[in-house]
């Protein structure tokens, strides 16, 4: 019974750590990831009350240090993700009918968790376990994945609050029930917060959800898991478990009480979800909510009127940062021809400046890229453009494979503005830039506008007001999140809600409470006080 109306007030976002030289939380880092690095973690999955270990143990290495053993994790199969169900679908009863101020303790304990005892353990998992330098693991594994629990308490508790009008003699109200069936989160490697805000989003709404994370992510995913259940969420409520992608498709999406898929990943396997989702619609007890951020080839475009140290410079952060590992990271730079020779020395110089290797090294801003799979991709654009007659690589392009998976920030600069790295998704740290006659800014409009499928994030730069109003319109579809004078990453939770549409996803706007309404069922109840006798 509810007792009171509760007040979550719109959160501050949590501040950044520095970790600068000698200070507490450096020295703290330090000796967590010393701890981390001197035991072997035994990571079970998460089904229900249990810790399920399986003979197929899987080992996690460092992606810069390939030759360490971090632990292992207790792979799954079908057997599992039905047990992940079962346990899901065994807590909703409870877990939907619990008052709200219970849930959202839950969640708001788990970042207060997160803020104090267990801050050096989710940034030092995140890495170790993905190769993050210390700055952009505490932006990710410790702030954002705050913000999202602490903002979602918020934005849920203002929807819940949103409620219909009543005329004389009834009273309406609007209840604002959770999915009926179970919810899949389907979660990627690069952000730590993405893997816990993806579950969470939908269960803090009173579902019940089986999570799939990225086998290179299950370092970090296991150690959010523990602080989780800390913070007292009931068991089965969500349910961790490791198995590879068709398993876990195969059993979910046949399933009459599926729900919905809240995913991150490539377009390719969200258009596969997509297709195999409409073909079992027969099956389900409703319609699914599927929600998806997926790919990007991100731009920067330069008008003639911009700085050059303010291009480079967004160009270097917006590349590199996390080896450009970021659904979000500048891929492919538009550069007018009056400043197109200083931007490119300014990014030469950049890159040479760069320290690369392991995160235990604070001063290093470059570390691995997530395993060899990626590796072997990534050196195969580089491999493609030293050939390719109509491309100069300006900076960079080396890669080293033998003690970790190391690829050199790399500049490309071609004469084809369709060429293969300005099409495609490359998921590293490539960038290519094309130049354009400084007083074609309209035709460079044209080119951003229709060389890629995408259309997540990008940027205009200029000093020229009439210059970023004509970017700004004609690019209104080209980017779901857009960037005046600035890189175009970094997106922070009630700042700049996160998404984008086209091939990049639903954009569905994770860190607003436009994410929270797909994972919740408006029920309208009307209540008439004097009913009609004749």
């Amino acid at each position: 019974m509810n007792l009171g109306y509760f007040s979550y007030p719109l959160p501050a976002n949590e501040p950044v750590l520095n970790y600068a030289p000698n200070s507490a939380e450096k020295l703290k880092l330090k000796q967590t990831l010393a701890e981390l690095k001197s035991t072997e973690a035994d990571v079970p999955m998460y089904i229900g009350s249990k810790e399920v270990r399986t003979n197929k143990k899987v080992a996690i290495h460092p992606p810069h240090e390939i030759k360490h053993t971090l632990g292992y994790f207790h792979a799954g199969d079908e057997k599992h993700v039905q047990q992940a169900i079962d346990a899901a679908l065994a807590a909703k009863p409870n877990w939907e009918n619990m008052s709200w101020e219970s849930r959202a303790s839950i969640f708001l304990k788990a970042a207060d968790l997160i803020s104090t005892k267990y801050r050096s353990y989710m940034n030092g998992t995140t890495m170790l376990g993905q190769s993050k330098n210390a700055y952009q693991a505490e932006i990710d594994s410790a702030c954002e994945i705050i913000d999202f629990l602490r903002f979602n308490v918020h934005f849920l508790s203002e929807i819940y609050k949103q409620q219909p009008i009543s005329s004389t003699g009834i009273h309406n109200r609007m209840e604002w029930r959770a999915l009926e069936g179970f919810v899949l989160a389907v979660t990627p490697f690069n952000f730590t917060a993405i893997g816990g805000n993806l579950p969470t989003s939908a269960a803090m709404c009173g579902n019940v959800v089986v999570w799939k994370p990225a086998n290179t992510q299950v370092y970090s995913a296991q150690m959010f898991m523990r602080i989780l259940k800390e913070a007292g969420l009931p068991d089965g409520v969500i349910n961790l478990i490791y198995v590879d992608g068709p398993t876990i498709g195969k059993v979910c999406f046949n399933h009459k009480d599926f729900a919905g898929v809240h995913f991150t990943g490539s377009t390719g396997v969200f258009n596969n979800m997509w297709e195999t989702i409409g073909k079992n619609m027969g099956l389900y007890k409703s319609y699914p909510r599927i929600v998806g951020e997926t790919g990007g080839k991100d731009f920067v475009l330069a008008h003639k009127t911009a700085n050059a140290d303010v291009v480079a410079t967004a160009l270097l952060r917006g590349a590199f940062e996390f080896q450009g590992q970021k659904c979000s990271a500048a891929s492919r730079a538009y550069i007018p021809s009056n400043i197109a020779e200083e931007v490119k020395k300014k990014l030469a110089a950049g890159v040479k400046s760069m320290k690369m290797g392991t995160v235990e090294n604070f001063t290093n801003f470059i570390n691995a890229v997530i395993d060899e799979k990626s590796f072997d991709k990534i050196k195969s654009y580089i491999d493609a453009a030293k050939k390719d007659p109509k491309a100069e690589i300006i900076v960079g392009g080396k890669c080293d494979k033998k003690e970790g998976y190391f690829i050199q920030p790399t500049v490309i600069e071609t004469k084809n503005a369709k060429s293969i790295t300005m099409c495609e998704e490359i998921f590293g740290p490539v960038l290519t830039i094309y130049v354009y006659p400084a007083n074609n800014f309209e035709k460079a409009l044209e080119l951003v506008d229709t060389t890629s499928p995408y259309a997540l994030t990008g940027a205009v730069i200029a000093t020229d007001k009439a210059a970023i109003e004509l970017a700004t319109n004609k690019l209104r579809h080209s980017a779901g999140n857009f960037y005046i004078n600035d890189k175009p990453t970094g997106a922070v939770v009630g700042q700049q809600p996160f998404g984008g549409a086209r091939a990049s996803g639903t954009n569905d706007k994770a860190g607003s409470m436009i994410n929270l309404y797909r994972w919740l069922n408006a029920r309208t109840i009307k209540e008439t006080f004097n009913p009609p006798t004749d």
